[in-house]
């Protein structure tokens, strides 16, 4: 059996990208609708355990080099 390759950030941001541009034109029929609507909550799932992730890793970062506590709040990131 193969194992499946994880998807890269990047990978999963353009596939999530293009499943709501095909939302978006709105002549998706239903069964195809809820199949892309399913895979882009997967995605954005994906996205987001991995910027948290990278958030964990920046702050443990800093605070283990002894500087002020990193942390992105999320009025920070609009």
């Amino acid at each position: 059996m193969t194992e499946k390759k994880k998807q890269t950030f990047e990978e999963a941001m353009e596939e999530l990208e293009t499943i709501v541009h095909h939302l978006e034109e709105g002549e998706v029929p239903l069964e195809k609708a809820l199949h892309y609507y399913q895979k882009g909550i997967e995605l954005s799932k994906l996205c987001h355990d991995t910027l948290k992730n990278a958030e964990d890793k920046l702050t443990k970062l800093i605070t283990d080099n002894g500087e002020e506590e990193f942390s992105l709040k999320e009025e920070d990131t609009k």
